[in-house]
């Protein structure tokens, strides 16, 4: 009777150089998503970021036969000229990049220093992308991959929902991860926008702004970015959510002695000759300039990070409208950016996410 052959050795021969690897620990990904800023700001870096930027469906919805003769014949012959201006007025030229990627790189690096010393159920990676321009989406998503994560938390940086913001993020994370066989769980972090941890933080600065300036306003001009008023009739949440926050705002304040404080919401940054969600903020800053506000206040809480919208049309180009048209003072109120109250923000949504 011949002996028993290990169970091992059969199972060697009849597998022969197969190598089935072992299920690796799970670890979690953490993009932290903004829209995004060119690479610099001459003609062709603008000419680039403006093509990605407005030929995304989602920020124009005009049929393709019809807004590229536009895009292409028009506005990326003449636009990137007026932009690399603006630009160029905010850019970081020691470093040569603009304010929104250092901000975006801070936040990235300080999460994941925080969540380092947390004694999380999981080990987590951090990194940041660009729904627009570099780093793109689809390059985290595959960083994080192949760094051995196998689930995904997206933070798109908007504290209000909008199909241009939130929507199109997700579109390209769903996107790159259809090109992947093993594909990482995705959770997508909702908006925002009612968040007690944000709506605090926010008004932290406001109340450390006044506290610094000093004196009285008689107003304070709370500003989002704006989107076309079709967008919301075909049902995008945002501005309800814009007017949420900016209720929830006025009720922190009230509990901190500035109830006397006038309150106004407004929307920037329109695009185009359509009709936006109203009133405009450059259009309301100038009438109540004209119409004997003196000291103003501004802070715009749909922005998480300074960038061009915050920096050069509001602190350098309002500023300027304000005081031409009889206006004394209007100050700007930072974004809540790579602060540490800033980051607490977002280590808070994220914890939860994680926790949940």
């Amino acid at each position: 009777m011949s002996s028993k052959v290990a169970l091992s050795q059969i199972v060697a021969k009849l597998t022969g150089s197969q190598n089935v690897q072992a299920v690796a620990p799970s670890k979690i990904g953490i993009l932290l998503i903004n829209t995004g800023t060119p690479s610099g700001y001459g003609f062709w870096p603008m000419w680039r970021y403006l093509r990605q930027f407005l030929s995304d469906s989602r920020i124009v919805e005009a049929p393709r036969v019809i807004w590229y003769p536009i895009l292409y014949l028009w506005i990326l012959v003449t636009r990137p000229f007026k932009k690399g201006k603006a630009y160029e007025a905010i850019w970081d030229m020691s470093q040569n990049e603009s304010p929104l990627r250092r901000i975006s790189r801070n936040q990235s690096t300080a999460l994941q220093t925080r969540l380092d010393t947390e004694a999380l159920p999981i080990p987590v990676k951090v990194t940041w992308a660009f729904r627009y321009g570099t780093p793109s989406i689809p390059s985290a998503v595959n960083a994080l991959k192949a760094s051995g994560c196998d689930r995904l938390i997206a933070l798109p940086l908007f504290p209000q929902y909008s199909a241009a913001t939130v929507a199109s993020c997700s579109d390209v994370i769903f996107e790159t991860l259809a090109t992947h066989r093993r594909q990482m769980a995705l959770h997508v972090v909702p908006e925002y926008y009612n968040n007690p941890a944000y709506i605090e933080a926010i008004v932290d600065t406001i109340r450390d702004k006044i506290t610094t300036v000093g004196g009285d306003f008689d107003a304070l001009v709370v500003t989002y970015h704006g989107i076309p008023l079709t967008y919301q009739q075909k049902g995008d949440p945002y501005g309800g959510q814009c007017h949420a926050t900016t209720a929830l705002i006025v009720e922190s304040l009230k509990k901190r002695g500035f109830g006397d404080l006038d309150v106004v919401t407004s929307f920037q940054s329109r695009l185009g000759h359509k009709e936006w969600l109203k009133p405009y903020t450059d259009e309301l800053v100038v009438e109540m300039a004209k119409n004997g506000y003196k000291r103003i206040l501004l802070v715009a809480p749909g922005f998480s990070s300074d960038c061009l919208e915050t920096l050069e049309e509001l602190e350098l180009d309002l500023v300027e409208e304000f005081k031409h048209n009889g206006g004394t003072e209007l100050v700007y109120v930072p974004c809540l950016n790579d602060t540490p109250s800033g980051i607490e923000v977002i280590e808070k949504i994220i914890k939860s996410e994680i926790n949940a």
